[in-house]
């Protein structure tokens, strides 16, 4: 693998050669393994949500807008944009992965992130990321192959090896702080409204050997985790449409907030 051609790619374009390129591989683990427990947590949530199947009958603003971006980010036209992103930033609000001042969390949509690649300055853009004061915390990247075929993986591990480097210019050049050496970045990859979660560990050796465009002698893992959901071969034609669906997933992105 060493011998594999690098080119200085942006992050879109990443694909897995690139993986490949700079020892970077993805290993699935169920649930205990992933979130270090046996026991799907109940989302703190407002119960509606979790119940909601009309939107003519709910009585909260959370039921209301989850189920009404849920249904456009589940019917995207044909070679159209959908409207996954704005699902997510949503979904991240009535989880309470944003909107507290005393977090002073904030989700962005489309954050341009700059990396180096093979000696030159390349972009990485988040469909969705959570942000701190400080740092990109977690980041989204929706499943495009209704447009583009292109997997969703490796520009969502290109979108963590970029942030993990922004991150350290705020702490360095805005914070006066020593740069850390490595950091595991949470990511998510949406197909329409089902997910992926994502464990990506960064280090500066991994940043450095992208910008040389060398191959990395430590390999990289990433580990990532399925839900998994009653009626699997419909996983995402159903979505969280169904009520036993939508409590596994919900309870996934619960047990998600320890990592970041």
């Amino acid at each position: 693998m060493a011998n594999i051609t690098r080119s200085s790619k942006s992050g879109s374009d990443w694909t897995p050669n690139e993986l490949l390129a700079y020892n970077i591989r993805v290993v699935y683990q169920d649930f205990a393994t992933f979130f270090g427990a046996q026991n799907l947590p109940d989302p703190q949530i407002n119960n509606e949500v979790l119940i909601a199947q009309d939107v003519a009958t709910v009585q909260s603003d959370d039921a209301y807008t989850f189920l009404r971006t849920m249904d456009l980010a589940m019917s995207t036209p044909p070679g159209k944009e959908s409207a996954v992103n704005d699902f997510s930033v949503n979904l991240f609000r009535i989880l309470r992965y944003t909107g507290s001042r005393a977090v002073g969390r904030v989700a962005r949509t489309r954050k341009d992130l700059l990396f180096w690649v093979c000696g030159e300055e390349r972009h990485a853009k988040a469909d969705v990321c959570i942000m701190d004061i400080e740092d990109i915390l977690i980041l989204v990247q929706e499943d495009k192959r209704h447009l583009d075929g292109s997997d969703p993986e490796p520009p969502l591990i290109a979108q963590g090896i970029a942030a993990f480097y922004n991150n350290n210019n705020t702490r360095v050049r805005i914070l006066m702080l020593d740069p850390l050496q490595s950091k595991v970045i949470p990511g998510i990859t949406m197909k329409g409204t089902m997910p992926i979660f994502y464990k990506i560990p960064v280090t500066a050796d991994l940043v450095r050997a992208v910008q040389l465009g060398e191959y990395p002698a430590q390999e990289t893992i990433v580990y990532a985790h399925i839900p998994v959901v009653p009626r699997p071969a419909r996983r995402y034609s159903e979505g969280m449409k169904p009520l036993d669906n939508r409590r596994v997933v919900l309870a996934c992105y619960e047990a998600f907030k320890q990592f970041f």
